[in-house]
């Protein structure tokens, strides 16, 4: 009997919709299929499919012990912990520096540095810059990472900022390194002045550019600031023109926009929570594009918030899942403008952040 021979097109078009497990499993069929699978420029059409039809997507929590887990995004079920190339038998501790097309950077405790497929589990390692800052009196400081894609050059970018500071006024001196996967090296880049107001918030990958809350002087308003991955250069967002006064920022990447997510407080204290608004930028750079996508009081809660992240959209992209006070979920409905269904992840009473992660073939 003849075999039926499928055109390599057909082939393609039917395993590109595919998941990650699934592909790798197939990659036993022939040589043909393994050659495919193997492909960088399927693997890129694989990543395309799974980010425009929001599919292979999932959950990466920190527990409290700094281990890395995983959760289905949409379900929110199967809790799993991840075995990442960092870990010991002693030590399960990682930090997670971003995510960025089925990647994770990931940092130690000794501060060694792994980007990281958790698909196909293959990772590349490579220690931290050091720090070369002239410390002087200067008592305070810290690093904060960003990790992204460049799409101009085809490079997977890794941002260190370090920063000190007097405790007594504003001096600070900071110091800003670019890791490149192409290269393979460290190269030190032009510093920062701004200060970065959230020392344990990495960068936030949207639009090409890695992004922070920052402001001109401690105690002053928060500001956003974009590092574009290709220029390599920073540059000052606009806010929306109508915020009050007396909140807080934090940014987040959300269906493919960049987020802003806006906490109004009572007091003097910033965990009195009153109202919190989330804004999409729905066209990047032009401040009349911010658009105020929900708006929550503290009153719909029965027991209260003190912090809120958007998380990603619905499969229909009606809801926005919600990151409540570091160890719950809820789902909250564009329409009907309800907050539904709140979640813990079972046996994970509390976790230091999330991240969310597509499932891919992208190697380094």
């Amino acid at each position: 009997m003849a075999t039926l021979s499928v055109p390599h097109d057909i082939v393609s078009e039917i395993l590109h919709r595919l998941g990650v497990n699934d592909l790798l499993r197939f990659k036993c069929v022939s040589k043909a299929w393994c050659s495919l699978i193997d492909d960088p420029d399927f693997a890129k059409l694989h990543l395309s499919h799974s980010l425009k039809a929001g599919t292979n997507l999932s959950l990466v929590p920190r527990g409290l012990d700094g281990g890395v887990l995983s959760v289905e995004l949409h379900s929110l079920k199967r809790v799993r912990r991840l075995k990442h190339p960092l870990e010991s038998y002693h030590d399960k501790f990682a930090d997670v520096l971003g995510s960025c097309n089925g990647l994770l950077a990931l940092m130690s405790r000794r501060d060694e540095i792994s980007l990281w497929n958790p698909s196909t589990r293959k990772s590349r390692m490579f220690p931290a810059a050091a720090v070369e800052i002239s410390r002087g009196r200067l008592r305070r400081g810290f690093v904060v990472y960003g990790f992204g894609y460049d799409r101009i050059s085809d490079d997977y970018k890794l941002l260190q900022m370090a920063q000190y500071y007097f405790s007594n006024d504003d001096s600070i001196k900071s110091e800003v390194k670019v890791y490149s996967s192409s290269s393979n090296c460290w190269r030190r880049i032009q510093d920062f002045n701004f200060y970065i107001k959230y020392k344990l918030v990495h960068g936030v990958l949207a639009n090409n550019a890695l992004h922070f809350v920052v402001s001109r002087m401690r105690r002053s308003e928060p500001l956003v600031a974009a590092f574009d991955l290709g220029t390599e250069e920073f540059r000052l967002l606009e806010l929306p023109v109508c915020l009050g006064t007396g909140f807080s920022l934090n940014v987040r990447a959300l269906g493919g926009y960049l987020s802003l997510t806006v906490c109004y407080y009572l007091g003097v204290h910033v965990w009195d929570v009153q109202d919190t608004e989330i804004w999409v930028m729905k066209e990047y750079g032009v401040r009349e594009s911010w658009t105020k996508l929900i708006s929550i009081k503290q009153s719909e809660f029965i027991l209260g918030f003190n912090y809120v992240l958007p998380l990603a959209f619905s499969n229909n992209a009606d809801k926005v899942l919600l990151y409540v006070d570091r160890n719950k979920f809820m789902w909250y409905d564009l329409s009907s403008r309800r907050v539904e269904n709140e979640r813990e992840l079972g046996g994970v009473p509390r976790f230091q952040g999330v991240e969310t992660l597509v499932a891919s073939l992208v190697a380094l």
